[in-house]
């Protein structure tokens, strides 16, 4: 579904990703691990077009998406949901879900909007019960809820998941993980980078381990984690 190729990403004179190649296979969740800094961030963001690769090749679907803007990207079904969230907080849940259907807005009738929506519900019944009040009240487990809820709103084909489980307390975190993995389950792939290893390791099928902006293991994700060097590094 995703191929990355001797992708470069800088910042500047910053070398943030270096030759870089991975793939994402339809079905799959795809965990990349590494310290805070490694570049894990940057990957998404160049392959949403947020951060233009400075060289290599990324190819979705067998077509190149390479200097296509990310509204562009997110037509095509690669949906991203960014670290720290960024729901619009001074929007309603139901505004904020909305939002959401931005890849075929002008392409669905009324019903099949009530659809989604009602799908959205039944899978975090919170928002239900916020479904009319503003973003900013929700609580950081809630406001990531919602960050999901808004990204499946668009049908991805291809989720990116950008650090799910930053800022939140351990219970949340194994419920969002909880999710992912259902999500999984209902078809959807997924491409997500996480400090929290361990729990992203459990549920991935396959891993790429990242440091200082380069790959240096990959593979089935329950070899990764019996990986000594992931285990001491990332594990305790």
């Amino acid at each position: 579904m995703l191929k990355i190729k001797k992708v470069d990403i800088h910042y500047g004179n910053i070398v943030a990703v270096k030759n870089i190649s991975l793939e994402v296979k339809e079905g799959e969740i795809v965990a990349i691990i590494g310290s805070n800094g490694a570049g894990k961030s940057s990957i998404l963001r160049g392959i949403m077009g947020l951060n233009k690769p400075h060289s290599g090749s990324i190819f979705f679907q067998g077509k190149s998406i390479v200097g296509l803007p990310p509204h562009e990207v997110t037509k095509m079904g690669i949906i991203y949901v960014p670290e720290g969230r960024h729901i619009f907080t001074q929007h309603t849940v139901q505004d904020n879900l909305l939002l959401g259907t931005y890849r075929y807005y002008f392409k669905r009738e009324k019903k099949t909007f009530e659809k989604t929506f009602d799908q959205e519900y039944r899978r975090f019944p919170i928002l239900l019960a916020r479904k009319n009040q503003y973003g900013r009240v929700l609580s950081g487990g809630e406001q990531q809820m919602l960050a999901i809820s808004r990204g499946l709103m668009g049908k991805p084909k291809l989720l990116l998941l950008d650090e799910p489980s930053l800022g939140l307390a351990p219970v949340v975190v194994k419920d969002i993980m909880k999710h992912i993995t259902i999500l999984n389950n209902e078809g959807v792939t997924i491409l997500i980078v996480d400090q929290a290893a361990k729990l992203i390791l459990e549920m991935a099928h396959r891993a790429y381990v990242l440091e200082t902006g380069q790959i240096k293991i990959q593979g089935d994700a329950k070899e990764v984690a019996n990986d000594d060097r992931v285990r001491k590094a990332y594990l305790g």
